[in-house]
């Protein structure tokens, strides 16, 4: 405690201990976060492919019964989109089948190192 501090303590007659508390916090395994990511991801997608569905199911029935150009255009578009939408679930697919290939490759390399450490240690 400075000086100062004491001065203080004694003018204002208080004592000032200040205390510093931590806590650790512990950080969720980044192979959590990708699998909750993925679900979440995932179930959004389906949510959007579901909507799609039913949105095209309605402009479909709107354009037949309107037999307008403008609501084949839009039922055109919604169909695109909802085929993108379905692509989208299948890149996710694939993007968290080489996250997953990768971790192993790296886990994989990292067991073949420590083994090469261990080996080097014995030699002498």
């Amino acid at each position: 405690m400075s000086e100062i501090d004491t001065k203080l303590d004694a003018i204002l007659d208080i004592e000032s201990d200040i205390k510093q508390e931590t806590a650790v916090v512990k950080l969720p395994d980044r192979k959590e976060n990708v699998e909750t990511d993925y679900k979440y991801a995932r179930e959004n997608l389906y949510n959007l492919v579901e909507r799609g569905q039913d949105a095209i199911d309605g402009i479909l029935e709107l354009s037949k019964e309107t037999e307008h150009p403008r609501a084949y255009e839009v039922a055109g578009q919604l169909i695109k989109t909802v085929g993108e939408t379905a692509e989208k679930l299948i890149d996710l697919q694939s993007k968290l089948k080489k996250l997953e290939a990768k971790n192993r490759k790296l886990e994989l390399n990292t067991i073949i190192y420590m083994w090469v450490q261990l080996l080097n240690c014995r030699s002498f």
